[in-house]
């Protein structure tokens, strides 16, 4: 049988390498792999693709994304590429002068260490939009930035208490200043006019596009429900599910509504059913433990710092009651659901490793294995742990052994103002050293899956694979390597954006190029193994593949 499409001339990564230069495809999957002896598979109507030296590997796939959200920041008051607060301020300037029949400005995507301290003022909004709410959150998402007007209508004032799971900034004199951190932000958030369906369907098109041009075939969206305002992307991911313009593969991670408890468990078994479909599964749980480390909101065991190095009242913020995440985790994994964790501060990453330890031990209990394989007892969920930003040196090697994916954002791995002005001066010389170990945890054992978790942060793979590999920012001339010893080959870098992305997605037929394989494939515009590794993130996607099919062509490729 003649191949559809033929890939020749050039190296191909392999589970065994890069010693193939030929792969036949034929209808959706990959059925040679090889050399010369593959092009006898080619016929009259085969599309053959001259690679003339390109790398051909699997294609990327996101652990952790977040592509309706940045789909509708994309359209909105796009602060990702503003540096410094003047330019944050006449981009704010500019999209409310564009756009004057807009009831609110909303958007997003500020950069904390662009204001001191990371916090901006009301003032500074209301200097740019007097007459109109605003609300904008964070490039984290984990803190909005709002004005006075934003601040009245929701009734926020100096007798306003904080909520359980957040905080109101506040100036000396008690009055809030206009930063909402974490469920703060719904007091704010709550109010902004929602998306339609139409929007929310038109951003995840968007996304898609996008990260189609970045080689990605496959993500797994890290938060599916409602969240602090946020939309629901659920109905979005099953319309394109059914129609047919979901190109990619996408696992649905359902949020856990963190104010509730096990009551919801049924709801999630529900929704489950309801918004599986075609290329759209929703078959993982999201559990939000703890916040970040810039605000001071990521769970750690000990106190963080003042500015003159002395330890403070605050540990952070768990935002799921430890003592009864184990029955949680427990509930869900017998279920068969798999569970994917926020855990960044090193308090939240030993909650969710104790939990997900009591679900293996439940399971063992019950059915003799505490991974059971098909056929007996509960699905093999495979959960991960998302960001790890803090990780106590003892639990390192309990990723291995538990079975638990360190799902890695490379990019947040580097020396820059974010990391140096607000986060190592507060986390104290030792535990700064335990941040993001990638080499460490991949030492011991752990399976690494990677994502980007965009509008956080770039959702390129070269660019997170460059830091993953050099650990300096994709632009970062001159800039000292973040712990050194914590960085890891390339192959481990492709490895954990491919085969360890579609192990915590389930898609155990893709991740690979190899005979029987789902062909979902991208032609990168040059081989990174043959230049120096400074020069990884210059590389360029040319071509994507899902499923054998073209869904993205660079120009000239």
């Amino acid at each position: 049988m003649h191949a559809d499409l033929l890939f020749t001339g050039g190296p191909v990564l392999t589970p065994e390498g890069r010693t193939a230069t030929a792969v036949a495809v034929t209808g959706d999957r990959v059925t040679a792999v090889g050399r010369e002896e593959v092009h006898d598979l080619a016929g009259p109507r085969t599309e053959v693709v001259d690679l003339a030296g390109r790398l051909l590997m699997p294609g990327f796939q996101d652990a952790h994304v977040h592509p309706v959200p940045a789909g509708l920041e994309l359209s909105r008051c796009d602060l990702t590429g503003a540096r410094t607060a003047d330019e944050t301020l006449t981009a704010v300037r500019a999209y409310a002068d564009a756009h004057p029949g807009r009831e609110w400005i909303t958007g997003g995507g500020w950069s904390m260490e662009a204001f001191e301290g990371g916090t901006p003022t009301k003032e500074l909004l209301d200097a740019v939009v007097p007459d109109r709410p605003v609300y904008l959150p964070n490039r984290d998402h984990h803190g909005a930035w709002v004005n006075s007007r934003a601040l009245a209508l929701a009734g926020i004032t100096r007798d306003t208490p904080d909520p359980a799971d957040g905080r109101i900034d506040r100036d000396v004199s008690g009055e809030p200043s206009g930063t909402l951190q974490e469920g703060a932000m719904q007091l704010v958030g709550r109010l902004t006019p929602p998306a339609t369906p139409a929007d929310l369907t038109a951003a995840l098109l968007h996304a898609q596009r996008h990260l189609h041009a970045l080689g990605i075939t496959a993500w797994q969206d890290a938060l599916v429900g409602d969240f602090l305002g946020m939309e629901d992307p659920a109905q979005a991911y099953l319309a394109a599910a059914r129609d047919g313009s979901l190109t990619a593969r996408v696992v649905g991670a359902l949020w856990w509504d963190r104010e509730r408890g096990a009551e919801q468990i049924p709801e999630l078994v529900e929704r489950r059913a309801a918004l599986s479909h075609g290329r759209f599964r929703a078959g993982s749980v999201k559990l939000m433990l703890d916040g970040v480390a810039e605000t001071g909101t990521a769970a750690l065991l000990d106190p963080y710092l003042d500015k003159c190095g002395c330890a403070t009242a605050n540990r952070g913020t768990s935002f799921i009651d430890a003592g009864q995440l184990p029955e949680y985790v427990t509930e869900l994994d017998a279920l068969g659901f798999q569970c994917h964790f926020h855990a960044l501060g090193d308090r939240a990453v030993r909650d969710a490793l104790d939990a997900i330890e009591a679900a293996r031990a439940a399971s063992e209990a019950r059915w003799g294995s505490p991974r059971p394989k098909a056929g007996g007892g509960p699905s093999d969920t495979r959960p991960h742990l998302a960001h790890l930003q803090v990780v106590q040196p003892a639990d390192v090697p309990r990723f291995a052994r538990l079975g638990a994916t360190a799902n890695i954002q490379p990019l947040w791995a580097a020396h820059e103002p974010q990391m140096d002005e607000l986060t190592i001066p507060f986390l104290g010389p030792e535990r700064a050293a335990w941040q993001y170990p990638f080499g460490a945890l991949l030492r011991s054992g752990a399976r690494l899956a990677a994502g980007s978790d965009w509008p956080v942060s770039s959702p390129d793979p070269l660019q997170g694979i460059h830091v993953a590999v050099n650990r300096v920012p994709p632009d970062g001339g001159g800039t000292p390597v973040f712990l050194p010893g914590e960085r890891i080959g390339l192959a481990e870098a492709l490895s954990a954006y491919t085969a360890g992305s579609a192990y915590v997605n389930h898609l155990d037929d893709t991740g690979e190029v190899r005979a029987g394989a789902l062909a979902d494939l991208v032609v990168l515009d040059r081989d990174p193994f043959d230049g120096p590794m400074e020069a990884i993130a210059e590389t360029r996607v040319s071509l994507t593949y899902v499923g054998g099919t073209r869904v993205y062509a660079a120009p000239g490729a």
